[in-house]
């Protein structure tokens, strides 16, 4: 049976600026890729990203370079394991689960065998700014569970410490983007977990990392940026206890779910994150908030405007995805996402 697949870009408007240690951003661009069998539909989102050297007309030209005359429900999965990990393996992977599970009249879920994921916390997430205008941004949380902190290396502890008087019932993920060096994590480390800090997030850059290697840090360490794939776990170890698992990263759900697998085999806890994107982006990686000690799916949050049957959230808890949007035998498609 063979199969039509379409890319389309769309701009996405943030409710406010979005700053993290590498830049600002007021829109996410991103891919939504449909794949067709005639009858059914199946679709995903993926974010390029310029961190990896993508963008929407790299990932764009990715998936439009495919031989679509010769692409069937036979050996699709060859042409999508033949590409980079990445978004237009992710947006073409996710698709074809989301297509896969209208075909067969189920869910994605119920084909890899995953539990019903359980409502979860999720890290609400804030921008770089001043310690005040930070602090006003997290006390409009109003006491958020879960918190993740867009830190570079400048005020780390001012900034921290304005942030936990306005919200001292909250945890919160500090998240470096690869902004610090050691010097910055061993200063301010033990200060940290005094704010209620459980986890910091790729403080050095990728592959610049060696000087973590047995580093004794009072606040477990997350592997982002460095964590692409299985293909990096053994590198990992000694230097990172939490490895971050984003589906533009690995490529898709298959893989997600083998890195979540072997991840937790050698020891290490999970933590699922997102690039900033709309509710269809969330959707696959949130088959797996079961297994995640660390949950921060919040993109639909930042978005002016979600996707119809996207995620919902109450006090900082996600409930789980509707199958209305992805992954069910009755996901609805909305008519702009199919539009070249």
């Amino acid at each position: 049976m063979n199969l039509t697949i379409r890319v389309v870009h769309q701009q996405l408007p943030l409710k406010n600026v979005f700053r993290i240690a590498r830049g600002a951003k007021t829109q996410a661009d991103v891919v939504v890729v449909t794949i067709s069998d005639g009858k059914n539909t199946g679709w995903a989102e993926a974010v390029p990203y310029a961190r990896y050297q993508e963008s929407v007309d790299s990932v764009s030209q990715q998936v439009r370079s495919l031989p679509e005359k010769s692409i069937s429900s036979d050996n699709i999965n060859e042409y999508i394991e033949a590409l980079p990990s990445g978004a237009a393996r992710n947006a073409l992977d996710c698709a074809w689960w989301d297509l896969q599970a209208k075909q067969q009249q189920t869910s994605v879920a119920k084909l890899l065998q995953l539990p019903q994921a359980k409502p979860c916390v999720t890290a609400q997430t804030l921008s770089i700014d001043i310690p005040e205008a930070m602090a006003n941004a997290v006390a409009k949380l109003n006491n958020p569970p879960l918190v993740k902190v867009k830190l570079d290396n400048q005020d780390i502890i001012k900034k921290m410490t304005a942030i936990q008087q306005a919200a001292p019932n909250s945890e919160f993920i500090v998240d470096a983007n690869e902004g610090w060096s050691i010097e910055d994590l061993t200063q301010c480390c033990l200060q940290l977990k005094a704010l209620n800090v459980v986890l910091i997030e790729q403080p050095l850059p990728a592959g610049k990392d060696q000087e973590l290697i047995n580093f004794s840090s009072p606040v477990p360490l997350c592997a982002d940026e460095s964590c692409h794939t299985r293909a990096e776990l053994e590198y990992l170890i000694n230097r990172y206890q939490v490895v971050n698992i984003k589906l533009d990263k690995t490529g898709g759900l298959t893989e997600a779910v083998l890195l979540a697998q072997a991840a937790k085999k050698q020891g290490f806890e999970l933590m699922l994150g997102c690039m900033v994107g709309s509710s269809l982006a969330m959707a696959p990686a949130a088959l797996l908030v079961n297994e995640a000690k660390f949950v921060d799916l919040d993109g639909p949050l930042l978005i002016s405007d979600d996707r119809q049957h996207g995620f919902e959230f109450e006090k900082g808890v996600m409930q789980p995805l509707s199958e209305k949007l992805w992954g069910g035998n009755n996901t609805l498609l909305a008519a702009t996402t199919i539009t070249c």
